[in-house]
């Protein structure tokens, strides 16, 4: 892991590149109060003050040159402002110049971060550390950059060496850093008590059996919260299995479940005044002999039952076992992550997570969170009359209506069931997934709504 603390320090006057910021409006001007040398470089560079641009800037003497980097709006620096140049940017230490870097420290960091696990890597680059004056956000940047690699990485990593018992593992190792206790339900015990979970995950080998993974934490007389994540660790689509094509990435089906336990680590490395309670079902949908079929009608435990329209629906029923035992804890909130449709992708595309609530103030929450943290997530509804198509002849619903349209929708109406309307839910249909590289955020996994949620929880339990 990226040691994210050494590249984000205070400013106690050392030695340090400085970064001049200017945006298209305040070009102009800037550049009129120059010296000749800088406007020679700048007309060099071919620089115009755009968002992303970069410059260096000769000094008095050859050693003592700066940056000048454009920004889109000087006056309010977003996550990602910095992130390019951190990239590209000599090894050694930098500061802004007026002001501080703000949100944009966040960025420095995660351009930092390379996952190279597999990978033979070239030589490597020194450290380029930002200097800052506001102390006391330099812990919170390190956190929310751990919590986002965390995801980015956990996501990465192949099925082979991220299965359920590896989720497992990584659940313990937060539990043991955060003082919390762990729980994990597996083998006739999962039948019985979790029988959706053990069905999805039954068809797997003994190495990637199915399982519950629940963390607690904190105090029991502050507010009870639920998070959930979707740990599908692989799925194949199981009988009703998938196309080639769209079973390449599907190693990021546990992407819920990352997301789920990257918030845990952030509440509990915050010490946030909540009792916590985290759970990820932890599966692989794979197919063999015994595997869960189309027409099968599983008990789940609510006592609802699912008719399996389509074995490749298989997140919606591990997430209503795991819904229906948080909701017995009677938590205050409950918010769940999984990269479930891939409506929810034809929808918003890659970058926005469909957000559900049953709740007005927690989706306003969310909302105005996720654009300051430019982090954005788009409301959808849960158009209750669309439940009709969760109808089935047989049993009390239907994991997979036919036809496929609203399917966001309809399978957010399915985690509905299993949640009562006297607690604040709110769900995430996140992709987890960034198709294409963009400054400080790598093709491959990403988390999506990850600081939102986190923003939002901050404010709400400080």
């Amino acid at each position: 892991m990226t040691d994210f603390a050494s590249l984000l320090q205070p400013d106690k006057g050392q030695a340090a590149r400085t970064l001049l910021l200017v945006d298209k409006d305040g070009f102009d001007s800037w550049l009129k109060a120059q010296p000749a040398r800088v406007k020679t470089a700048i007309a060099a560079h071919r620089f115009s003050g755009k968002p992303g641009q970069l410059a260096i800037l000769p000094g008095d003497k050859a050693d003592e040159w700066t940056v000048v980097l454009g920004v889109a709006k000087m006056a309010a620096l977003t996550a990602w402002c910095l992130a390019k140049a951190a990239d590209q940017l000599p090894e050694g230490s930098y500061r802004v110049e007026s002001g501080d870097p703000g949100a944009a420290a966040l960025g420095w960091l995660l351009s930092q971060h390379r996952f190279t696990r597999y990978k033979k890597t070239e030589e490597p680059t020194g450290p380029r550390i930002l200097l800052t004056n506001d102390v006391a956000r330099i812990d919170d940047h390190v956190r929310t950059a751990q919590a986002v690699a965390l995801v980015r990485d956990l996501v990465n990593t192949p099925t082979e060496d991220m299965g359920p018992r590896e989720l497992q593992d990584t659940a313990q190792a937060i539990a043991t850093a955060g003082g919390a206790e762990l729980t994990v339900t597996d083998g006739s015990d999962l039948a019985k008590h979790y029988p959706m979970i053990h069905a999805v995950g039954r068809a797997a080998d003994k190495r990637s059996a199915p399982r519950l993974i629940e963390l607690v934490w904190g105090n029991p007389d502050h507010p009870r919260i639920a998070i959930v994540g979707k740990g599908v660790c692989f799925d194949s689509g199981g009988l009703d299995i998938k196309p080639a094509s769209g079973m390449r990435i599907m190693k990021k089906d546990m992407g819920g479940g990352a997301h789920a336990l990257a918030l845990a680590q952030l509440i509990m490395g915050a010490r946030l005044p909540v009792r916590l309670h985290m759970l990820v079902p932890a599966v692989e949908n794979a197919i063999a002999g015994n595997a869960f079929r189309p027409g099968d009608i599983l008990t789940s435990r609510k006592g609802l039952s699912v008719e399996v329209s389509n074995t490749d629906a298989e997140g919606r029923l591990i997430l209503g076992d795991a819904l229906a035992k948080a909701v017995e804890g009677d938590p205050e909130l409950i918010i769940d992550f999984a990269t479930l449709t891939g409506a929810a992708r034809v929808a918003l595309g890659p970058d926005l997570p469909a957000l559900f609530a049953n709740d007005d103030r927690l989706a306003s929450d969310l909302l105005t969170a996720g654009l300051a943290q430019t982090d954005p997530v788009w409301r959808l509804p849960l158009w209750a009359p669309y439940g009709e198509m969760l109808k089935s002849d047989v049993a009390d619903i239907d994991n997979s209506p036919e036809g496929g349209m609203a399917g966001s929708i309809t399978a957010a109406l399915f985690l509905q069931k299993f949640v009562p309307d006297s607690i604040a839910w709110a769900h995430f249909d996140t992709f987890a997934w960034r198709p294409s590289a963009r400054p400080g955020r790598p093709k491959g996994g990403e988390a999506l709504g990850l600081r939102a949620t986190w923003a939002m929880l901050r404010d709400r339990y400080k």
